[in-house]
């Protein structure tokens, strides 16, 4: 069995796309997938499968998501090795370490076109900072993201959907994580 985070898209926002917590796990257990948790109510899940590629699980949930829920949310799913791997590339530790509420790192499906990343970086007037690693991108608000324009940017810029963590989230789901390798 391996450890995996899920991350759901776009979901209890605005009381739309409501899927409440409790029914996600129950899903993912009937699914026979083993050490399921949650965090938080923005649809994050650590749980434990036997060892498959995160795409095919992306997959399978997305389908599962669509026949229990009546929609398909996307689903960003990474290893527990992959998770730490996020963590370590962290660009910006000192953010992360000074205001981690202010640091969010957006998850994509697949690898990040640096030259769309330089534009993003090029289309955004305020303070805010963009770094990429692979499928993740890292961004500071230094004044605070809800009066930021950068997120609208985002997607449109690169072309591609993804999913946001701030950083406390992203620490917060690498210790459950970790629980669950250790059991």
């Amino acid at each position: 069995m391996k450890t995996y985070i899920a991350l759901l898209r776009g979901i209890n926002v605005g009381g739309n796309k409501m899927i409440a917590m409790a029914e996600l796990r129950a899903a993912l257990a009937e699914l026979g997938f083993a050490d399921v948790r949650t965090l938080l109510q923005s649809g994050n899940v650590v749980f434990r499968a036997p060892a498959q590629p995160p795409e095919k699980l992306e997959r399978r949930l997305e389908k599962e998501a669509t026949t229990r829920f009546g929609f398909a949310p996307d689903f960003h799913v990474r290893t527990a090795d992959e998770w730490r791997q996020v963590v370590g590339a962290n660009p910006f530790p000192q953010e992360a370490a000074k205001d981690p509420s202010h640091l969010l790192v957006t998850f994509f499906r697949a690898p990040l076109d640096a030259a769309k990343v330089r534009a993003l970086q090029g289309a955004i007037s305020g303070p805010e900072l963009v770094r990429a690693d692979g499928r993740h991108l890292y961004m500071t608000f230094p004044n605070g993201i809800g009066t930021s324009k950068a997120p609208l940017l985002v997607d449109k810029t690169l072309g591609a959907r993804g999913t946001a963590r701030n950083w406390n989230t992203v620490l917060k789901l690498e210790a459950l994580s970790a629980q669950h390798s250790s059991t």
